[in-house]
């Protein structure tokens, strides 16, 4: 993973480009992964554990009406998450996530291990669901953070500004 998070920051900071992150489920492991490269502070403009819904409104300002008739583990929500991130730390891109990681929570189309994760800038982005059945708490989350990083990898990759 480390690699990945290299490649990232090499290619963040050679276009003068900044990302920071708005985590749910992950409790902020996204952000630990990409910081743990030295010299991460050249792109990486920080990040928001907003775990509460109340947070997720008050502080990154995701409207409630989004949250109300989307729920707040959904696609919209990822995505709104990620759009008012980028204008809360003035960042070219953000990388969300929200999701259940277990045990409880979880509903019949969206059970315990399913995420949604949305990658890429305030007006563009990749967004995707992933589900991780049989795994624990712990490896939810580390497994969706992982996957959340390659995404916006993918995304880098195939958005070229």
């Amino acid at each position: 993973m480390l690699y990945i998070c290299k490649d990232i920051q090499e290619r963040l900071t050679s276009q003068g480009k900044t990302l920071c992150t708005a985590e749910s489920c992950t409790g902020g492991r996204i952000a630990a992964l990409l910081t743990s490269v030295s010299g991460s502070s050249e792109y990486f403009r920080g990040g928001i554990v907003s775990y509460q819904t109340e947070i997720k409104s008050s502080v990154l300002k995701v409207p409630r009406s989004i949250i109300k008739r989307h729920g707040v583990v959904s696609a919209e929500t990822a995505d709104a998450m990620r759009r008012c991130a980028c204008k809360l730390f003035n960042s070219d891109y953000a990388i969300s996530i929200t999701g259940y990681a277990g045990p409880t929570g979880g509903t019949a189309d969206d059970p315990v291990g399913t995420v949604y994760v949305s990658v890429g800038s305030a007006d563009d982005c990749i967004t995707r669901r992933f589900v991780s059945s049989a795994l624990t708490r712990t490896e939810i989350q580390d497994d969706v953070a992982a996957l959340a990083i390659r995404l916006f990898l993918e995304y880098t990759e195939t958005h070229n500004r």
